[in-house]
């Protein structure tokens, strides 16, 4: 019977458990998108983790529009995760980076031009920049002629990412950002190659996945989709009908991990998306036969039980990790489980309150 303490591996990476860390942003980098010191003993008392999802990580200056998050564009960004991820590795952990390309929810004081999305859209809500609280803003319409350089540039972020010292990268495409915007019809209305059809909306998805394995191999990408329900106002009338056979898409593409943010009805944190529909796993895990990575609020006996069911291969947890570095080992003692501070989640201003100061069981 497996259980969440048996090794798995991933493609190339070989995992310790089967308890992974999911992608957290903490935003702790500078202005300027480069990762700081402290984010390696952040991610180093964690690496107990079989594998560590950073935090996302954006690919280019138009796609990074969070402030304080961290970017792997330039060479600059690739020498400040070395540290990051050699701490992580000599803890004996593994950790992979999440390629992020924001759409419609920049702001565009951040990056210094309009947001871009499948259609002019905009983002319901407000984000926080340099300058305050601001709604987000319209989005013009990605031009077809824009595609080519923006594939290009999960290419780079991929290959910047493995001379970084990541084991391998996981492509951002859900909770309502580019990709995910692609895949969905109501902010998609395109009438090219790229809108319409199902297989005309996952069309992105899949040149995006086949250029980062042709930059860096299948073996060391994984892909994040978080199927069916409203998610930052991105919503499709059918979710069954991209995500399944876009899931098929990438088992045929050979892409080593597919990790699915799940639905709830009552969309308890703002990355949940709020759907009463069914959640999609099991019709996906039938056409994903390479490991499947479910993250959606599991408790541990919970999550136990869907790894032993074979529903997932894995599951990934989020806030557990912000207060509890050692979840793992808790896990495994059945220790009681720290509630993080929320108001310290997020912030550079924050330093190391929140951050690294929550200390593992006695």
């Amino acid at each position: 019977m497996t259980t969440l303490f048996d090794p798995i591996q991933l493609g190339s990476i070989p995992c310790k458990n089967r308890i992974f860390m999911a992608p957290l942003t903490r935003a702790r980098a500078t202005k300027e998108a480069v990762p700081t010191p402290i984010m390696a003993e952040y991610y180093a008392q964690r690496a107990d983790a079989g594998l560590i999802i950073s935090e996302a990580v954006g690919i280019s200056r138009q796609g990074l529009g969070w402030i304080y998050a961290p970017g792997i564009w330039n060479d600059e960004q690739v020498e400040a995760w070395k540290p990051i991820t050699k701490a992580v590795h000599d803890k004996g952990g593994r950790i992979v980076c999440q390629l992020w390309h924001m759409g419609r929810m920049v702001a565009s004081s951040v990056t210094g031009e309009q947001p871009v999305a499948p259609s002019v859209s905009t983002a319901p809500g407000y984000i926080h920049t340099y300058e305050g609280k601001q709604p987000y803003e319209e989005a013009r319409a990605l031009r077809l002629d824009e595609i080519p350089g923006l594939i290009a540039d999960y290419a780079n972020a991929a290959r910047n990412a493995i001379k970084a010292g990541f084991d391998g990268v996981q492509l951002h495409a859900a909770n309502g950002y580019l990709i995910d915007e692609f895949l969905r019809d109501g902010t998609n209305q395109r009438t090219d190659q790229y809108g319409g059809s199902p297989e005309n909306r996952f069309r992105l998805l899949r040149e995006v996945t086949e250029a980062l394995i042709g930059a860096i191999g299948a073996e060391k990408v994984g892909v994040r989709l978080s199927p069916n329900g409203e998610i930052q106002g991105c919503i499709d009338s059918d979710p069954a009908t991209v995500f399944v056979p876009a899931a098929k898409m990438l088992q045929d593409l050979g892409t080593a991990w597919l990790e699915l943010r799940e639905s709830d009805a009552e969309g308890s944190f703002p990355m949940a998306p709020r759907t009463n529909q069914p959640k999609l796993a099991p019709e996906i895990r039938k056409v994903f036969t390479n490991p499947l990575v479910l993250n959606q609020g599991y408790t541990f006996e919970e999550a136990e039980k869907t790894v032993e069911s074979g529903l997932a291969n894995a599951i990934a947890f989020g806030r557990l990790f912000i207060g509890n570095p050692d979840l793992v080992e808790r896990f495994r003692k059945h220790l009681p489980l720290v509630e993080s501070d929320s108001h310290t989640w997020y912030g550079a201003w924050n330093g190391a309150k929140g951050y690294t100061d929550y200390p593992d069981a006695q």
